[in-house]
């Protein structure tokens, strides 16, 4: 009798990033501790480093009781995140409780009838533009249980939940033309005009999110189950009211766009829009103050479990650093690209952007540590800063999809039930296909002479 194989499995989320975090302390110890020197930047309104000025400072290892010391820190310093996922979670809960987006769920099934796969175009275009225009992530954990709803009703996994919500968010954040928080903040930064090459990276992501879609309806198609059959409570069509609520939501993402382009807005403003559009849809729907109130403490402790995962992964870049040793991992990865000619150079720095991404899991703080420093390499190699941008672009924007250090995307995958290993096995492969797209994309900006 053969004994059965033993399957590779990954450990608890929670598990995965305090062992980073625990690894972190641990390169500490063995990383050399480095420093640029820093100014404030007024385009961007941030403290960027200065480059060339690299150099070695005291080292400050970060033992094991500090290492857990920066788990409450990282919660600390990603609060205005957590506290968006907390107000978005409450405030789509109230409208959840309206019954508004299950009998939606049910006209779109019905609408659809037999077309069934489109489903997935539509709802993957949605998350997709809110990727292209606000760098949707957190926004995306609390809409997953209806999103669960729609793909059991119609025989799907959760996985393909996931895929068209929180992939298709990041494949079109990678490939924005105006997403404020990748491509306007590393344009302010190699002081390149605002939509500059829009029509490029365009093209780009309309390629990029083809593939996508068609890769999660193949996906969809070939591991479809049996459709569950929704309640009799849902089978009456959307009311009007249902359609105000709907009108409602859209809005709020219509004003969180204008608040971002157009006034700066961050976080909290985000938050305060959200909380806002909850009570509203409490007051409209005749819940009252006391139903409004009980579904934000439901929706409040749904997302808990999100909100530690989010503060778990930002102590992964406490500990960093605190041992002083994010900068040094920033001068080592790009050191090398000096020598290289322009097309290998550029595509060193998608790599290279990678991999910094896992432990910066931040993508405008990023742009913000790495864009001064590769300017005026790029300068140096005669590489038009468009590309310089590209490249970041489609390295940090890209590994969104992947790195397990990327809290939204950790307390996504927890909320449908899909565990990391599975959504690894089904992303990687399209990982690959996205950055070999980026890379193309790269040669033929060099090839045209994009600027």
């Amino acid at each position: 009798m053969t004994a059965p194989k033993s399957r590779f499995s990954v450990p608890h989320p929670l598990v995965l990033l305090t062992g980073c975090v625990i690894l972190a302390a641990l390169a500490s110890y063995v990383v050399p501790a480095g420093e640029y020197d820093r100014r404030d930047d007024e385009a961007t309104g941030r403290s960027i480093v200065v480059a060339g000025t690299y150099h070695e400072v005291e080292a400050t290892p970060v033992n094991l009781f500090d290492a857990m010391v920066a788990l409450p820190r990282g919660m600390a310093d990603a609060a205005d995140v957590i506290f968006l996922v907390f107000l978005i979670g409450g405030a789509f809960t109230v409208v959840d409780e309206t019954g508004a987006l299950k009998r939606g769920v049910t006209s779109l099934i019905r609408t659809l009838r037999g077309r069934d796969l489109l489903v997935i175009p539509v709802v993957s275009l949605f998350f997709a533009m809110g990727g292209v225009v606000e760098n949707m992530q957190e926004e995306i954990i609390p809409l997953i249980p209806v999103l669960i709803i729609l793909t059991r009703r119609l025989g799907f996994t959760p996985l393909v939940a996931v895929s068209m919500s929180a992939g298709s968010a990041f494949v079109g954040s990678a490939f924005s033309p105006i997403n404020p928080f990748q491509v306007t903040i590393a344009q302010k930064l190699a002081e390149l005009p605002a939509l500059s090459a829009a029509g490029f990276r365009i093209v780009f992501l309309v390629l990029a999110l083809t593939f996508w879609v068609g890769m999660t309806m193949r996906y969809a198609a070939r591991t479809r189950g049996a459709a569950e059959s929704g309640s009799d409570g849902d089978a009456a069509g959307v009311s009007r009211a249902d359609w105000g609520i709907f009108g409602l939501v859209g809005v709020t993402f219509a004003i969180l766009v204008v608040g971002m382009l157009r006034w700066g807005w961050d976080f909290n403003q985000m938050s305060a829009a959200f909380f806002t559009m909850g009570l509203i849809v409490g007051a409209v729907s005749g819940m009252g103050f006391s139903g409004t109130a009980e579904a934000y403490v439901k929706g409040f402790r749904g997302m808990a479990y999100a909100g530690i995962l989010i503060g778990f992964a930002r102590a992964i870049y406490v500990v960093l650093q605190d041992g002083r040793i994010v900068d040094t991992i920033v001068h080592g990865m790009f050191t090398p690209l000096e020598g290289l000619p322009v097309l290998a150079s550029s595509l060193g720095m998608i790599v290279a952007q990678a991999l910094i991404h896992v432990p910066v899991p931040s993508v405008s703080g990023q742009a913000v540590l790495t864009m001064p420093v590769l300017v005026p390499l790029s300068d140096l190699l005669g590489m038009s800063r468009q590309i310089t941008v590209l490249a970041y672009q489609y390295g940090a924007g890209l590994c969104d999809l992947v790195t397990p250090t990327n809290g939204a995307l950790m307390a996504i995958l927890a909320a449908a039930g899909v565990r990391y290993e599975d959504w690894m096995k089904f992303t990687v492969p399209l990982y690959a296909g996205l950055v070999a797209l980026g890379a193309a994309s790269i040669a033929v900006a060099i090839m045209i002479g994009l600027a």
